[in-house]
């Protein structure tokens, strides 16, 4: 067991005298990359530093569009852009329920990540309001359709 901080000394001595009693002993002798520089250090210095580092440690934000990371929001972007078009052509709504889901995801994996290009700058869609939109759609369409109950003017 280690011994006490005597009262009448200050931390910053107290923590010296333990490190140089560590280095007596050789404690630090063989340590992994002893003599060598940190690493990182030879790269421009980044405010999210720990944060790209903590992410990259998590595997968060490891996938890639095909044309590169820039295209993560773009795609996003465009997908979002896209998706009423694309709920009109589906026909359950648990599949509905899902594509929205999984845009969201994608959405809130963005919103988290450090952007490498422009902000993504889209809010995540309230599923249940998409679906109540993708009913009406479906329900107005089915009224236009020829020989659709209720379709004559």
């Amino acid at each position: 067991m280690t011994e006490r901080k005597p009262a009448d000394v200050s931390h910053e001595d107290w923590v010296e005298h333990q490190i140089r009693q560590a280095e007596r002993r050789g404690e630090f002798a063989e340590l992994p990359g002893r003599g060598k520089p940190l690493p990182g250090n030879e790269i421009e210095y980044d405010a999210l530093w720990w944060v790209k580092a903590k992410m990259r440690r998590e595997g968060l934000g490891q996938e890639r569009a095909a044309d590169g990371a820039r295209s993560l929001v773009a795609v996003c972007r465009r997908d979002a852009e896209e998706l009423p078009a694309v709920l009109a052509r589906i026909e359950d709504e648990a599949e509905v329920r899902r594509r929205v889901g999984e845009l969201n995801k994608r959405i809130t994996d963005l919103h988290l990540m450090p952007p490498p290009g422009p902000p993504l700058g889209i809010p995540r869609f309230k599923v249940d309001e998409v679906v109540r939109e993708w009913r009406e759609a479906r329900r107005l369409a089915a009224r236009r359709r020829p020989g659709a109950a209720g379709g004559r003017g």
